[in-house]
């Protein structure tokens, strides 16, 4: 399906131009960000887990509770794009949709085609997959699952919502609608050509073009075919939204703020402690509370290979803090301020399968008052089995005993005198 250029007033050209230029759109607020790197492993490993549930009869007949849940939790925390991604797996019981929780075979149908996605390294054999799915005709499932498609193969499927497609068809004059994997993959071919259009203003990660058709979709960029959306939007709406995009931004900036510095903190005790010390790839640039300069400054230049593979070694180097011995691991840091519990005890649980045992000591550091919900995450069935479980340390009680620890701390064992078991 060939994308139209708008009119001459609202070009394409310059669509693109005010999307990819302005701080609070999607792009730069979500597509640029830290979030969106870290998913894409703990998101394959979390869909695996659903095989493996499903394929082994322990997968439950809601979706509360579930493996899937975890999985879209971790999706739907990727902030606005994927809002509401859940709610088409949500079981809704006078329905009786989707109908994965109660019908086995559909259920099986379901993991074959996840783990065919999973399993695919070339484009026709994730279409395949789509098509062998969209065969079984299963009532209440539509292509919902294209958001787990995008977190498999960034490369090769756009994510899917209602505002992705409304502003797909402003732009194009389409009428697909949501429920249909054909009208998805109709649209999946225009979004496709837009991207290879202005393949050096987004990426070959479709999540950018995503991003923009979401834009569109939702009235912050007006186009001839999103007209009435537009006026919408900037009558009654924009100053709103504009405020509450604002507010978010802000927000991400204090969040980031308070995440470097507990960052800070960890590394300076490492140092103390005769650790080498490794920080985020993609946080090395941000500002140290203790002494100024950035936190890649004094920090390993690149992790030992620990005889793990390339794609897993890539996902360890986004971990937020490590303490590293004679080439190993020893401690595992996952800063989690606001966003959900469920990633960062993901992003530890993959580390630690990934390295044999009994693998380093982990643990998340997270506001006071999450205690609980650290508790209720890691009581869930699919954390159940963990050998290696996380321990909690407030961001209290690192700043407060930072110092302390510092100076009289003796080896990573001085941590369990604030750490809490959970």
């Amino acid at each position: 399906m060939e994308v139209n250029a708008p009119s001459s007033s609202l070009g394409l050209n310059d669509l693109v131009g005010r999307y990819c230029g302005d701080p609070e759109s999607v792009y730069h607020t979500w597509f640029l960000g830290e979030d969106r790197l870290k998913a894409f492993r703990t998101l394959r490993r979390g869909i695996q887990g659903v095989v493996e549930d499903i394929q082994s009869g322990t997968f439950p007949r809601d979706y509360r509770g579930s493996s899937l849940e975890v999985v879209m939790t971790a999706i739907i925390e990727q902030k606005q794009v994927f809002q509401g991604a859940a709610h088409a797996f949500y079981w809704k019981p006078k329905l009786r949709i989707p109908d994965i929780y109660e019908h086995r075979d559909n259920q099986l149908g379901f993991a074959r085609f996840l783990a065919e996605a999973l399993k695919a390294t070339r484009e026709d054999q994730v279409l395949a997959a789509i098509h062998r799915l969209d065969s079984l005709s299963i009532k209440g499932m539509g292509p919902a699952a294209a958001n787990l498609l995008y977190f498999l193969h960034p490369t090769l499927m756009p994510a899917f919502n209602t505002a992705i497609l409304t502003g797909f068809n402003a732009l194009t004059g389409a009428r697909l609608k949501l429920g249909s994997w054909q009208d998805y993959l109709a649209m999946r071919e225009g979004v496709l050509d837009l991207n290879t259009r202005f393949q050096d203003r987004f990426s070959r990660d479709l999540g950018a073009v995503s991003g923009f058709l979401f834009d569109i979709g939702i009235g912050k960029l007006a186009t001839t075919g999103n007209v009435e959306t537009a006026l919408v939007f900037e009558e009654k709406k924009l100053q709103k939204t504009v405020e509450k995009r604002h507010q978010e931004v802000m927000a991400d900036a204090q969040e980031a703020s308070l995440h470097a510095r507990m960052q800070a903190h960890l590394l300076k005790v490492g140092r103390a402690l005769g650790y080498e010390v490794w920080v985020a790839r993609n946080d090395r640039s941000a500002p140290n509370c203790h002494g100024g300069g950035t936190l890649g400054e004094g920090t390993a230049s690149k992790l030992p290979p620990m005889d793990l593979p390339p794609e897993v070694l890539g996902t360890v180097e986004l971990i937020d803090v490590l303490w590293l011995q004679e080439g190993q691991i020893v401690c595992a840091f996952e800063v989690e301020k606001s966003t959900s519990i469920y990633s960062g005890i993901l992003r530890l649980q993959d580390l630690s399968l990934s390295l044999p045992e009994p693998g380093p000591n982990l643990y998340l550091v997270a506001p006071d008052g999450r205690e609980g919900e650290v508790r209720a995450q890691l009581a869930r069935p699919i954390f159940q089995a963990l050998a290696n479980r996380p321990a909690l340390i407030t961001f209290s009680d690192i700043e407060t005993h930072c110092e302390a620890i510092c100076r009289f701390g003796m080896g990573h064992e001085s941590l369990k005198r604030i750490a809490r078991v959970v």
